[in-house]
């Protein structure tokens, strides 16, 4: 590859989360928790793939709930990334690595959360 090549896709910029993912996220989590929740906007830099030496600046939303934190990241047009933690080295995602669309990455981040939150509550 060009120097020229890498420079353009280092440069490409994912674009912020727009109003109507911010709003299913919103929308997603009123339900869950029947509260509105505060989201926090922010960027991270990642790994596209587990092979990349480079980082890449994405655009995340991270919030709280149930003693857990939450992210979600946008990795390009349509294609987003979650996780939550509760402490740094306890990381968690969902098992899929990446959705297409941001309602169902919501929906299966809080499903997870949920199942993982009842396991570790019954095996105490």
């Amino acid at each position: 590859m060009s120097k020229k090549s890498k420079k353009s896709k280092k440069s490409k910029k994912i674009a912020d989360f727009n109003d109507t993912e911010l709003w299913t996220i919103k929308s997603t989590l009123k339900e869950r928790y029947s509260e509105d929740v505060e989201l926090e906007l922010a960027d991270s830099e990642i790994r596209m793939s587990p092979a990349d030496r480079e980082l890449t600046e994405v655009p995340v939303v991270v919030w709280k709930g149930r003693g857990s934190n939450f992210v979600i990241f946008k990795v390009g047009d349509n294609l987003y990334r979650g996780q939550f933690y509760y402490r740094g080295y306890q990381q968690y995602g969902t098992g899929k690595p990446e959705y297409d669309e941001i309602g169902p990455c919501v929906v299966e981040l809080l499903q997870v959360q949920a199942d993982h939150e009842s396991n570790e509550s019954s095996s105490k």
